[in-house]
């Protein structure tokens, strides 16, 4: 018996030089601040608080005079900043290859194209790569990708700058990747998946494929440790991922020829080789108690009776039946009918090769010397026992909606039909539940009659529960200035509401443009996604006032660095009064053009001579800054006559 350790094994290079400055700054500094998990190892994490470097959730918890040291995942941009701000002494342990990443997720930004990660949403790296852009989009992989450019047609147009998660599975990557270059058409697509990673995925896989058991070594919420498992387990049927060598079994081993060992970039070398050392002892004392050729005969007489629940190995997969070993003189047979409650999926889909899987006897023929079996039967009782707890411990679930039924709509729950009233499928009143069908919905089980096989759902309160966190969210975070992205929910002749995530704001119409409008629908439309800020609230009356109108283009400023008194300037008159016009001279600039400055005669009112639209030329008599008043004429260009006269008043 042998182990196969993969040489790539351990620490990566971005890590092991995370770790080397944390202990580094520690004992120049006496001591320093871990902001996060620097690395997603638990063991290394405790080995450098007991070399000084402690470790805290937030930059609220630094104390004044600390050293903050980033972790090699990086962080969000705006904590960052935040620790800036704070005058925090910082020291950047960003693994080289996640910050170029970052770069290229802020220079996609700058370009106007939108930056698309594929990764997991919730990784700290991805999390941080994706603050680098407001208009950051994450995928975990083609499937979702194909989900968000069938919502809108019109999404395969956007210019896409697309990377990589650096412990990204390489097999997602490039089925991403090649589905991006057929659907949209202005892609740029950037390989970040780390050398190193490529490497240990490439060798794990190999070894795993040559052994009879293979051990992952990691933290458990390490990325790169679970998808070198998910690797390991698409090559060898028995895989174990672990985080020490006290996590190990003895009967992990029994039969096995070879077994290999391979661990994530974030384990330290120290616990590879003592898992190794371990693996070896284990697998000597398992051949010492393998069983005897008489035991093993006495086993394979074990009998099967019907309606036995039994667990078997499958060893081969047929067009129209699954081949089991169950450890018994009769040979074990599943047909495709009794796989899976889905009579469309295919076998393969369900089950491998090396799979060990419970199943439900349905008769035995020991004259023929075989057993029919059901995995669809043993499935179907778990399923119910599953959709009760779910019912009872309130838990969210997901399905997929099948056909409109009276009254409501049927969503398919891992193979369980369950009815949902039209009241609960979080639709308005009134609207077409067939809207539904096809899509993957969340839900809540509550009612289960199993006698009579009926389950009742609720839509409305998942969607509910969402909607009120989601405004809870909001207000405990609202302040002054905040900027939010919101969709235009309805508009009134005033302005309009925006829902900025569960809370509807209103954005007055004079803080929707510049320039002045006298409808909303002048500049926006219902649906429209809007950057919008907080002017003020109340968190009392439940009401938010929202900004549209960028503070730092001061339309005034551009006015006074463009004209000046006396220069003439081309005009939209926008406002006609008894008194005289009002006349735009830039977005959210306006002069007054008095009666008498209108003609080089006397005229009753402006509407004798001007209309609203219409563009004339005038010029600037006078300007008061402090009060951001202009005074336009357009008498004064008619005639020099006029002129001299109005000069001699």
């Amino acid at each position: 018996m042998e182990v196969i350790l993969a040489r790539s094994a351990g620490f990566c290079y971005g890590v092991e030089r995370a770790v080397k400055l944390a202990e580094q700054v520690a004992a120049e500094k006496g001591g320093c601040v871990m902001l996060g998990s620097i690395v997603h190892n638990a063991n290394v994490v405790r080995d450098l608080a007991a070399k000084g470097a402690r470790q805290v959730a937030s930059a609220e918890e630094i104390m004044p005079g600390e050293t903050v040291l980033i972790r090699a995942h990086g962080e969000r941009r705006e904590t960052l900043e935040r620790l800036t701000e704070m005058g925090v002494a910082q020291v950047n342990a960003t693994c080289p290859n996640v910050m170029h990443i970052q770069a290229l997720v802020a220079q996609a930004d700058r370009e106007g194209r939108t930056p698309v990660i594929i990764g997991e949403p919730q990784h700290p790296e991805v999390m941080g790569v994706a603050s680098y852009s407001a208009r950051s989009l994450v995928f975990e992989g083609e499937e979702a990708i194909r989900k968000w450019l069938s919502q809108d047609p019109e999404r395969r147009d956007i210019p896409l700058s697309v990377v990589a998660q650096t412990t990204c599975i390489r097999s997602v990557w490039e089925s991403s990747a090649n589905f991006l270059k057929k659907q949209c058409t202005n892609v740029k697509l950037f390989d970040t998946i780390c050398n190193a990673t490529h490497k240990r995925q490439s060798e794990a896989a190999k070894i795993a494929a040559e052994v009879d058991a293979m051990v992952v070594v990691g933290d458990g919420k390490s990325a790169n440790t679970k998808h070198l498992t998910e690797l390991c387990r698409m090559h060898c049927a028995k895989v174990y991922q672990i985080e020490t060598a006290a996590d190990l079994r003895k009967e992990w081993f029994a039969g096995c020829r070879v077994a290999g060992l391979t661990a994530g970039a974030s384990t330290p070398a120290g616990i590879i080789k003592e898992v190794n050392k371990t693996m070896s002892e284990e697998i000597k004392n398992t051949e010492a108690m393998e069983e005897s050729f008489e035991e093993m005969l006495e086993k394979s007489f074990k009998t099967l009776n019907t309606g036995d629940k039994v667990t078997g190995i499958v060893t081969a997969i047929g067009p129209t039946e699954v081949q089991v070993d169950l450890g018994t003189k009769q040979a074990g047979y599943i047909d495709i009918e009794e796989l899976s409650a889905d009579p469309n999926v295919k076998p393969e889909d369900v089950v491998k090769v090396g799979d060990e899987i419970e199943l439900f006897v349905i008769r035995v023929n020991d004259v023929d010397g075989y057993a029919k079996l059901s995995k669809k039967r043993l499935d179907a009782v778990k399923i119910w026992e599953d959709i009760a707890k779910y019912a009872e411990d309130k838990t969210t679930v997901e399905g997929k909606v099948t056909e409109e039924n009276k009254g409501g709509i049927v969503v398919n729950v891992k193979g369980i039909r369950v009815f949902v009233p039209a009241s609960q499928s979080g639709l308005p009143r009134g609207a077409e539940l067939s809207e539904l069908i096809g899509k993957t919905v969340s839900l809540r089980i509550t009612e289960v009659n199993r006698a009579r096989r009926r389950v009742v759902g609720s839509i409305k309160a998942v969607s509910n529960e969402a909607r009120a966190a989601a405004q809870a969210e909001i207000w405990n975070n609202i302040e002054v200035g905040k900027h939010y992205t919101g969709t235009v929910k309805s508009m009134t002749s005033y302005g309009v509401f925006v829902d900025i995530g569960g809370v509807d704001g209103m954005v007055h119409i004079s803080e929707l443009s510049w320039s002045r409008i006298k409808n909303p629908a002048e500049v926006v439309s219902v649906g429209d996604t809007l950057d919008v800020y907080v002017i003020s609230f109340d968190p009392e009356k439940h009401k938010i006032s929202l900004g549209v109108k960028d503070r730092s283009a001061n339309p005034w400023d551009k006015f006074m660095e463009t004209y000046k008194v006396g220069d003439v300037a081309n005009v939209r008159i926008v406002k006609l009064m008894t008194f005289g016009a009002f006349a735009e001279i830039v977005p959210g600039v306006d002069g007054l053009i008095h009666i008498s400055q209108i003609a080089d005669r006397r005229i009753e009112k402006p509407g004798d001579v001007l209309s609203e639209g219409q563009m004339v030329d005038a010029k600037i008599t006078a300007v008061d800054e402090e009060k951001q008043k202009i005074s336009l004429s357009i008498r004064a260009l008619l005639t020099p006559a006029a002129e001299e006269a109005e000069d001699a008043e």
